[in-house]
């Protein structure tokens, strides 16, 4: 039996059956750029065109090579691209709860973005810890991640000067860095508090109550300094009762509506100051003989299907994802220097629990 591996009389390449090729890529003999120029019938440079996603190839030529990487299983090697350019073409992206609906979309435009420019995002979560996220950073970094988007749990992030400095783009998202100059992209948390407690002021209410995140988190913060706003514009003077402010656990929260809701003088109208906060509200009001009106920060899923639906300031995650993200790449290709605060409005969606008057 002949077992010589026949020669293409046009190319001088070997014609090595299809079985072989596959069992050499699984094996170790990986397929090289070499490989699918022969295949396809271009030259190198053609090939490196269209695995780069570089122009000047036209759409048939673009066709033989994809189908020559494919029969091939060709995967282009990285570690070379890294070696030349310096860059890993991933990125890290430290959220603070993965399981909080906020930030679904926001990681999903990241990671657009991130393909987009033809890198990896890997993303993990700090579960509100400022060392835990600090370990999660460098742990990044140590993986020379290109660049780090971050939403800070601490408020001190002088830890990545050193890694800012070596060159690692970093954007803050949801909260400012902590006694660092750097680029952070944020709804307007504040603004967006003032129109929602606004509204229930408009529809006649004077007492009402606040329930938000702790309040060393920014983002608490700026919600608590809105109501206060909207009920001093309003000359409404804010009872200590009626705001508080801690842990967004069911077990926390749970008394402080309730309490807000009892006594001589309840309030007729809360204001949740996260998604996490509204969900148990909701719940606690559901049980309520009385119809209190209600307004949250953060859109939640179903909520225009409850009766009443539930009126919300809404932020827009994705767009402040995708902000962040083109601002990392910005940073990378050298466009962006100096560090900005982008501030994102926010929109206030009525459905109806908003808009009920004063049960008495």
């Amino acid at each position: 039996m002949d077992r010589r591996i026949p020669v293409d009389d046009r190319t001088g390449h070997r014609i090595v059956p299809e079985t072989i090729r596959r069992s050499e890529s699984r094996y170790g003999n990986r397929p090289t750029m070499k490989d699918v120029a022969a295949r396809a019938g271009v030259g190198l440079k053609t090939v490196s065109r269209v695995v780069n996603g570089e122009p000047g190839v036209t759409p048939e030529t673009e066709r033989r090579v994809q189908e020559a990487i494919e029969a091939l299983g060709f995967r282009r090697n990285d570690s070379a691209r890294v070696l030349r350019k310096g860059r890993t073409a991933s990125i890290g992206l430290v959220l603070e709860d993965l399981a909080d609906p906020f930030y679904g979309p926001l990681s999903r435009a990241v990671e657009e973005v991130a393909r987009a420019h033809g890198a990896l995002l890997i993303n993990g979560s700090s579960a509100e810890d400022p060392d835990r996220e600090q370990e999660l950073a460098l742990a990044l970094c140590a993986r020379r991640v290109d660049g780090l988007v971050v939403i800070p749990a601490g408020d001190d992030h002088r830890y990545l000067e050193p890694e800012i400095k070596a060159g690692v783009a970093t954007v803050f998202v949801d909260r400012p860095a902590g006694k660092i100059d750097a680029d952070v992209v944020l709804s307007d948390n504040f603004g967006g508090a003032r129109d929602g407690v606004a509204h229930l002021i408009a529809h006649g209410h004077r007492r009402i109550g606040f329930i938000g995140d702790m309040p060393r988190i920014h983002t608490a913060a700026e919600r608590l300094r809105g109501y206060r706003a909207a009920m001093e514009d309003a000359d409404i003077p804010v009872r200590d009762s009626w705001t508080s402010l801690g842990v967004t656990d069911p077990a926390r929260v749970r008394p402080a509506a309730e309490a807000m809701l009892s006594g001589p003088e309840p309030v007729t109208a809360i204001f949740a100051g996260n998604n996490r906060v509204t969900v148990t509200v909701i719940r606690v009001l559901a049980e309520q003989n009385r119809r209190v009106a209600f307004v949250g920060f953060d859109d939640l899923e179903l909520a225009d299907l409850l009766q009443p639906g539930v009126t919300v300031v809404a932020q827009d995650a994705a767009a402040i994802g995708r902000t962040a993200a083109e601002r990392l790449f910005g940073q990378l290709d050298g466009n962006l220097v100096t560090p900005e605060r982008i501030e994102l409005p926010t929109r206030l969606i009525t459905r109806g629990s908003g808009e009920l008057p004063p049960a008495d």
